[in-house]
C-alpha cells in the first residue's frame, strides 16, 4: 500500500477536518473544536514573563533562537530591571523583542500594565515570575498562563521557607531562593520541577508536566541547585511544546 507524506495529506484534507470536526463538536455540544497542525499553521503568540533569576528565560530564548521552541516571542515583561549590558538584554536587543520593566507601586497597577502588553497573545509563560496573578487578571486576560514551579520533596512548598524552617540563613546570591538551601540542609533525596496552568488556587492548579531526579549526600550546595534549575528549565521547554501541539486538556 502506498502512503502519501503527512504534510501533504494534512494540506489536502484540512478543509475537510475542520467540518467534520465542526460537527462532531455540535454533536456533543462541546465547547469549542480546533484544528492545528503546528507545521502548517501559524505559531502561537506568547509573552514571556520573569522576575530576577534567569535560567528558564535564558534557555526559552536560546530554544526560539535555534527553532526549537514553536512559538513567536511578542515580548518579555519583569518586575526586575535589568540593566542594558547583559547577556539577556543584548540577546533581546539583537532579536528586536520588547523587554517591559513593570514595578510595583502603591500609584501603578501592574496587572493593568501587563494586560495592556499581553491583549494580542495567545498565552502566557511565567518563566519564573515571581509575582502572584490575581484572579481578576485571569478572568480579564482569558486565555492560558503556563507556570514552573520548584518540586524541593517532600516539603519546603511555597515562597517562604524561612518561616517553615523557624529561621533565616544568609548566604551567597545562587540563583535559586532560600528553598534550595533548606531542602539541602533537610537531606532531601529527591527533587522535581511542575509546570501547570495558573488559576486562583495558588499551587493547586492542574499540572502539565512534572520531572523528578535523584539527589544524594555527594551533592553540595552548588550541584543541588544546578540540578533543580536543569529540570525547571526541561519541565518547562516539555509543557510547551506539547501545549503548542495540542497534546495539553486543560
Amino acid at each position: 500500500m502506498d502512503f502519501f507524506p503527512c504534510k501533504l495529506v494534512l494540506q489536502v484534507q484540512r478543509k475537510q477536518m475542520n467540518e467534520d470536526l465542526l460537527d462532531l463538536s455540535n454533536m456533543f455540544n462541546a465547547v469549542k473544536s480546533l484544528v492545528r497542525v503546528p507545521s502548517v499553521d501559524p505559531k502561537y503568540k506568547i509573552a514571556l514573563l520573569a522576575s530576577k533569576q534567569d535560567h528558564c528565560l535564558v534557555d526559552l530564548l536560546h530554544a526560539w533562537q535555534d527553532g526549537k521552541l514553536p512559538v513567536q516571542i511578542s515580548s518579555v515583561i519583569s518586575n526586575h530591571d535589568r540593566v542594558g549590558n547583559t547577556h539577556v538584554m543584548r540577546f533581546l536587543e539583537r532579536h528586536e523583542i520588547p523587554y517591559h520593566y513593570l514595578s510595583k507601586s502603591k500609584e501603578k497597577n501592574v496587572e493593568d500594565g501587563i494586560l495592556g502588553l499581553v491583549e494580542d497573545t495567545d498565552f502566557l509563560v511565567l518563566a519564573r515570575y515571581m509575582q502572584v496573578l490575581s484572579g481578576n487578571f485571569l478572568k480579564r486576560y482569558g486565555k492560558d498562563v503556563i507556570n514552573i514551579h520548584h518540586g524541593l520533596l517532600p516539603s519546603f512548598k511555597g515562597g517562604n521557607p524561612s518561616r517553615q524552617a523557624g529561621s533565616v540563613f544568609q548566604f551567597p546570591n545562587y540563583v535559586l531562593s532560600f528553598l534550595c538551601f533548606y531542602a539541602f540542609e533537610a537531606g532531601v533525596k529527591l527533587i522535581g520541577a511542575t509546570t501547570h496552568f495558573v488559576t486562583e488556587e495558588l499551587d493547586g492548579d492542574p499540572i502539565i508536566e512534572q520531572m523528578v531526579e535523584r539527589v544524594s549526600h555527594k551533592d553540595n550546595l552548588l550541584s543541588f541547585i544546578q540540578k533543580s534549575e536543569n529540570l525547571e528549565k526541561q519541565c518547562l521547554m516539555k509543557a510547551i511544546k506539547s501545549y503548542c501541539e495540542l497534546r495539553v486538556l486543560p
